[in-house]
């Protein structure tokens, strides 16, 4: 049963992902990595990634011309969105290098999965900030909008992380007697849950940064 579930989670996520890079190919984005983003948001979040898209998403669409209504909230979702598309985008990419690399940590492949993810999430998590911040001050030099990248993403990922790998514990640890395999439709819907708590564990931290202004709601 539990594996009918997941496929059927999986299935809504790549529907959803398709629905989004569908209508963004008609009405591209202005900020261009967020071409990408949503998509990626589309495989986790499902059809709550399609709503939020349509209502918020599609506000930032070249060729519309829709007029913002969104509140500090919204906006603030959307900028953890970003945040969650490059740790999902670095996550996922993980899991077959461990798998299929055999690797292990302190002979623990789950500390091997948790590494390889961290350092990847943060590769991609910085790139995508990197690419949302630059092109709009691109005077400042590539130097500097990394720098910001870094500023603006550390503590989100971090946050991020705390949510998606305490689920992952759990799963491996908890909930599982033999915890599903990289082969299996249950460990990537798993997976869909840790994004999700990722989510929800960064979207406090995203809010405290735009507050300071360190980061900009999107």
């Amino acid at each position: 049963m539990l594996s009918i579930i997941s496929w059927i989670a999986l299935s809504i996520g790549a529907i959803s992902s398709i629905i989004i890079i569908v209508d963004v190919f008609r009405h591209p984005q202005h900020m261009t990595i967020m071409n990408i983003v949503w998509p990626i948001n589309g495989w986790f979040f499902g059809p709550i990634a399609l709503w939020t898209y349509f209502r918020w998403g599609r506000i930032n669409a070249k060729n519309l011309e829709l007029e913002d209504k969104r509140g500090n909230g919204a906006k603030v979702f959307v900028s953890t969105s970003h945040c969650s598309a490059g740790c999902t985008l670095g996550d996922a990419l993980g899991v077959p290098i461990v798998a299929l690399g055999a690797l292990t940590i302190a002979g623990s492949t789950l500390y091997a999965h948790f590494t390889a993810q961290f350092i990847l999430a943060y590769i991609f998590g910085i790139l995508f900030q990197f690419y949302a911040i630059y092109p709009m001050n691109k005077k400042a030099g590539v130097k500097n909008a990394f720098v910001s990248a870094i500023k603006a993403d550390t503590l989100s990922l971090i946050a991020f992380e705390v949510g998606m790998f305490g689920w992952m514990v759990l799963v491996n640890l908890v909930i599982f007697s033999t915890p599903p395999a990289p082969n299996e439709g249950t460990y990537w819907f798993m997976m869909q849950i840790a994004m999700i708590l990722g989510f929800l564990t960064s979207y406090p931290v995203n809010w405290w940064l735009v507050k300071r202004g360190i980061k900009e709601a999107m």
